[in-house]
């Protein structure tokens, strides 16, 4: 199956502080080459072709690299003007192409993970997919899937829903394309409403909750190494644990 990439990467990083937010996080060097770098050369290996990038914050610099390690005309950029309002915003800035028929692979642009990842998620039986890491921290910082029956009943940093289990999510959705669309529609609706501050989980909660219950499902990337880029130690962890374990 063919699939779209969106990569999310418009904003500015605030929490990770100086010197780090001087440039997009996806720019961050690991191992030689950036997030980015990585994203492009794990998607392309899994036989996506198309990659859209939400850009905003310092896009200058991402053309740069994308020129600089030569992605060829099927990988873009978008660009979102208003990337300092919340990250709503700019899957909103991208609704035409969550609405152009294709299904979608959504991705946040700062996570260094393992390439087995998104293989698990291009390869899933399942047309809608969250991949579910159960090695989970306590807290409101993780966003969280929920279960119950084997079902996804919930989504996002506070969860009110009843569950049996619950693992954290690493930021990467797959949608079909109808789920897709829906989502650009949710989006559309919370722009509207003046809600441009929201973060984007809250959106995709409410696509959740929209369609059937059997809608979503999961694959599991427990032990698989992977970490999102929010603070300082984030960057000193994944140069020390993540890196040294990766597989490509």
């Amino acid at each position: 199956m063919a699939f779209k990439a969106i990569i999310l990467a418009a904003g500015v990083g605030g929490r990770l502080g100086a010197p780090w937010n001087a440039a997009p996080k996806a720019l961050m060097e690991f191992g030689d080459r950036t997030l980015l770098a990585r994203h492009v050369a794990i998607l392309k290996d899994a036989g996506v072709d198309e990659i859209v990038i939400g850009v905003g914050y310092r896009a200058d610099l991402i053309a740069a690299e994308l020129d600089a390690i030569g992605v060829g005309p099927n990988v873009r950029t978008v660009v979102n003007s208003r990337y300092r309002e919340g990250s709503v915003v700019t899957v909103w800035t991208l609704r035409e192409e969550f609405s152009a028929g294709d299904p979608v692979l959504l991705m946040d642009a700062d996570v260094l993970y393992d390439a087995r990842m998104v293989r698990r998620l291009c390869e899933s039986r399942h047309p809608n997919c969250l991949l579910y890491d159960a090695d989970i921290e306590d807290g409101e910082e993780p966003v969280k899937i929920c279960l119950r029956g084997g079902q996804v009943v919930d989504f996002g940093k506070i969860v009110t829903s009843e569950h049996d289990r619950h693992g954290e999510s690493v930021g990467f959705f797959r949608f079909s394309a109808e789920a897709a669309s829906h989502l650009a529609r949710i989006v559309d609706g919370y722009v509207a409403a003046g809600r441009s501050g929201e973060m984007y989980e809250e959106a995709i909660r409410d696509l959740l909750r929209a369609m059937p219950p059997d809608t979503f499902g999961i694959e599991e990337v427990t032990g698989f190494p992977w970490i999102e880029i929010d603070f300082s130690e984030d960057v000193t962890r994944a140069k020390t644990e993540i890196l040294p374990r990766l597989t490509d």
